[in-house]
């Protein structure tokens, strides 16, 4: 028996008024999952624990089966694990978005976030701006590390767990409040803006209408983490296929094998057939008894707020990877059981991510059943089936 999670980031949403009061879920032509949904279960589980923030740091672990409130030690740490940073136990990480902030001529905190991402840069873009940051802005308490697109690392050494604003929370509002309260953060990231401003890649990137990366942001820090190993734990040989690194570095601590697919990128137009590939050969021909495929692309529309990028994000999951990925275990005798869900909803009327239980399929290729039912929030919650502690799923996957 071969195990698969596929995790739509951030899939899950609330009726929107503009696709006649349906999630973008219920609205998106999902045929692969709903067929599943009818040939196994469907329910809720709620993956963020009572009193901790809804992120996919904490939603992801818990899907794998690690209990927040006993594994997560900050966002960042996670990260810096999948880019090979050599933390130290005094060590803290932070989170270094590159985002953009409006350009207009009012005082630095007078000035608005517009876009948590800049406009999902890519990382080679990305990392020469980094670097002219590291430049002026590291010395030997402060480290800058390269990561993926606009996200990169901060080691602060014989640093502190301090609370800062995910700048996705905050979007198109003043940065001034929700700036950090300690100094030094706060002028490393006005000094950043002013070194990012007028750099040649950010002027050629306005030229072509696109979002400037324009200001270092800090945040989701974090000690050094202590993931116990996944196949110790639950018996399988794992791998992770992903474009992010948090979702890399919670491999890397757990030791499960990370895949690496050409042009998985985190956004809308990321490689999901090379990631349906990478599971299949992984599963059929290496030797591996799970697959966790993560993709991005659904969280990310959320925070941009589009409802029709959001949509096909949700199609493309289900026609470039589910789809084909049913039919090629299928087609190699494999009997398989596959979960298919979101880590938490990030809807589109708040641009940002909730706590609210989401929707799960189950199927198993060697036991279906028949239903009705499609796959979206509303049937699901219909179903009754219901999962309290989102680590306690990989369980229910693994019952067979």
């Amino acid at each position: 028996m071969k195990y698969i999670i596929v995790l739509g980031d951030g899939m899950a949403d609330e009726p929107i008024e503009s696709l006649g009061g349906k999630t973008p879920l219920a609205y998106a032509k999902t045929p692969a999952m709903d067929e599943l949904s009818k040939k196994g279960e469907i329910g809720l589980v709620h993956t963020i624990p009572d009193g901790m923030k809804p992120g996919s740091d904490t939603a992801n672990l818990s899907v794998l089966g690690y209990d927040p409130k006993i594994y997560y030690s900050g966002r960042s740490p996670l990260e810096a694990l999948s880019i090979g940073v050599p933390m130290k136990d005094t060590d803290v990480a932070l989170r270094c978005n590159i985002v953009t902030i409006s350009d207009d001529d009012v005082p630095f905190e007078e000035k608005t976030i517009i876009d948590h991402s800049s406009g999902e840069i890519g990382t080679e873009d990305c990392a020469v701006l980094l670097n002219e940051v590291k430049k002026e802005l590291e010395n030997e308490e402060f480290k800058f590390y390269v990561g993926t697109s606009y996200r990169h690392c901060l080691i602060w050494d014989k640093g502190e767990v301090v609370e800062l604003v995910q700048p996705h929370d905050v979007l198109e509002q003043k940065i001034g409040p929700n700036l950090p309260k300690d100094p030094v953060f706060r002028t490393m990231m006005q000094k950043s803006y002013e070194i990012l401003k007028d750099h040649p890649i950010n002027i050629e990137r306005k030229k072509k209408g696109l979002n400037p990366a324009n200001c270092c942001w800090f945040w989701g820090a974090g000690t050094k983490p202590k993931v116990s190993d996944f196949k110790e734990k639950t018996g399988k040989k794992g791998i992770m296929i992903s474009a992010v690194d948090l979702l890399k570095g919670i491999a890397v601590g757990s030791n499960m094998a990370v895949a690496k697919v050409e042009g998985a990128n985190g956004g809308l137009n990321t490689n999901y057939t090379g990631k349906k590939d990478a599971a299949v050969k992984a599963l059929t021909e290496d030797g591996f008894d799970f697959a966790y495929i993560h993709v991005e692309a659904p969280d990310e529309m959320g925070h941009q707020g589009s409802v029709e990028r959001k949509v096909k994000a949700i199609e493309n999951i289900d026609r470039f990877i589910i789809a084909p990925l049913v039919k090629e275990l299928k087609e190699k005798g494999e009997d398989f059981r596959m979960l298919i869900l979101p880590d938490h909803p990030t809807p589109i009327r708040v641009r940002t991510h909730t706590a609210d239980a989401v929707p799960y399929l189950l199927y198993d290729s060697t036991k279906e059943e028949h239903h009705t039912w499609d796959y979206n929030e509303a049937e699901a919650k219909e179903s009754g089936n219901y999962v309290a502690k989102g680590h306690e799923m990989i369980d229910v996957l693994f019952s067979r």
